[in-house]
């Protein structure tokens, strides 16, 4: 697959692989996809979703957006009782036990922009066919990319099982 860097150059990905989400209860309209380009110099992601929640400060204080977004260890996406959806897709991706912050699976957060997110970001910290057989997260808080050892995100809004595309 060529990827369009500008008018002038393209890049071959190597491998590819993508993610469809599958929503909870507590965001029943969330849907998008996320993709993963292995370039020569790392990883590109991806990522477009819609129906996420609006920024509002939660009942117990809590802020809902802008929402952390991860990779967590384990490629399932059991939705639960809906009181704690996805936790059968396990903590943070964390191969290298780095301290939260530097888990090779912290994403940047997504805003939501009357419930859309698009971005693009680069990261060298894994190759493709690290991650497949993965899920990814998104979640109903920020991460503040300290509090151990997940940021303090809270409750999982949509999950996604990383598969070679």
């Amino acid at each position: 697959m060529y990827i369009q860097h500008g008018p002038y150059r393209q890049t071959y990905a190597s491998e590819t692989a993508q993610a469809h989400f599958l929503s909870s209860p507590l965001a029943p309209d969330l849907k998008g996809v996320v993709q993963f380009y292995q370039m020569p110099y790392g990883v590109e992601v991806f990522v477009q979703v819609e129906g996420l929640p609006a920024f509002r400060k939660g009942k117990n204080g809590k802020q809902i957006g802008p929402h952390g977004f991860h990779i967590h260890e384990k490629g399932v996406c059991e939705i639960g009782d809906g009181k704690d959806p996805f936790s059968s897709a396990g903590e943070h991706w964390n191969p290298d036990h780095q301290p939260h912050g530097n888990h090779a699976g912290d994403f940047p957060v997504l805003f939501s922009n009357q419930g859309r997110a698009r971005m693009i970001f680069f990261t060298d910290r894994f190759n493709v066919r690290d991650i497949i057989g993965k899920s990814v997260i998104i979640h109903e808080g920020p991460d503040d990319y300290q509090s151990q050892p997940s940021g303090d995100a809270g409750k999982r809004l949509a999950c996604a099982v990383i598969e070679r595309s």
